[in-house]
């Protein structure tokens, strides 16, 4: 999606990230333009699960157990973050950036403007039980999904009169349940990022000109599955360019983030994406 946006010229004055949005946002504003999309790409392309989860059993049971309050821990994605980010402080980020993390005592949303970019972006990416939670200005964060995905609130409220949303969408047409406590807890999550989203764009979508882009329809693809990373990448790019060849259609944009059942609807083609122009 980054990488047709920045095709059609379009450059951000201001980006708001969270989750795994907020490692793309802290890139792109390191690097706006084409060619900070396509580094970007070509890192995601190289990554594999084993470098944001590695197993530790001994980690797991602990956690069971209520010894650790994680599955996971994060020295692996703040190793990954290390080797690819340059920029220190939110605050002195070449395009204004904001990064949204959960408190976890209070579920209350927190935007982080400042202090250091590897720290908010692990916070912001913390899922809750997997990875632990990080302490920032004496507060307990974990992923920003929890309380606020796609936070178009805070791009409004920073000024922002158009907004591109990037939904990444859910795996709605998998042909079992994902396997694994793991797959199962971030597939769940996804839904939940999901049905906020769909409310957040139908909340917003007469206060500001919003874009939705439409996310990949049919995604059979578990998040915890990065060997289809090249794939996801490449249908979202042509995706999103005929996105932009319809003139960017918005008419039905809540729509297109609908739940929906690809074993029982009827209405579409299995094949086709879901979208309306």
């Amino acid at each position: 999606m980054l990488l047709a946006l920045a095709e059609h010229g379009i450059a951000p004055d201001l980006i708001v990230g969270t989750s795994a949005g907020a490692i793309n946002a802290v890139w792109i504003a390191e690097r706006p333009g084409l060619d900070g999309a396509r580094q970007l790409a070509d890192i995601w392309r190289t990554i594999r699960r084993r470098d944001v989860f590695p197993v530790n059993p001994v980690l797991g049971l602990l956690g069971l157990f209520g010894r650790r309050d994680y599955l996971v821990g994060s020295s692996r994605l703040r190793a990954l973050l290390t080797r690819h980010l340059s920029l220190e402080s939110l605050e002195r980020s070449p395009v204004p950036l904001r990064v949204v993390a959960t408190e976890i005592t209070s579920g209350v949303e927190v935007v982080i403007d400042r202090g250091s970019a590897i720290d908010a972006v692990i916070a912001s990416a913390a899922i809750p039980a997997v990875f632990p939670p990080v302490s920032i200005d004496g507060r307990h964060l974990v992923d920003g999904g929890v309380a606020d995905n796609t936070p178009i609130s805070h791009a409004i409220g920073a000024g922002a009169s158009t907004v591109y949303v990037l939904p990444t969408g859910y795996a709605c047409s998998l042909d079992r349940p994902p396997r694994g406590a793991l797959a199962i807890a971030l597939q769940a999550i996804n839904l939940l990022v999901q049905q906020r989203l769909r409310s957040d764009v139908e909340q917003y979508r007469e206060t500001v000109d919003l874009r939705v882009i439409p996310p990949l329809c049919p995604l059979n693809v578990s998040p915890l599955d990065f060997s289809h990373t090249s794939e996801l990448i490449d249908r979202a790019y042509h995706s999103t360019r005929e996105w932009f060849a319809l003139g960017q259609p918005r008419r039905d944009e809540p729509a297109v983030l609908d739940f929906h059942d690809h074993d029982h609807d009827h209405d579409h083609d299995a094949g086709q994406p879901r979208t309306s122009a």
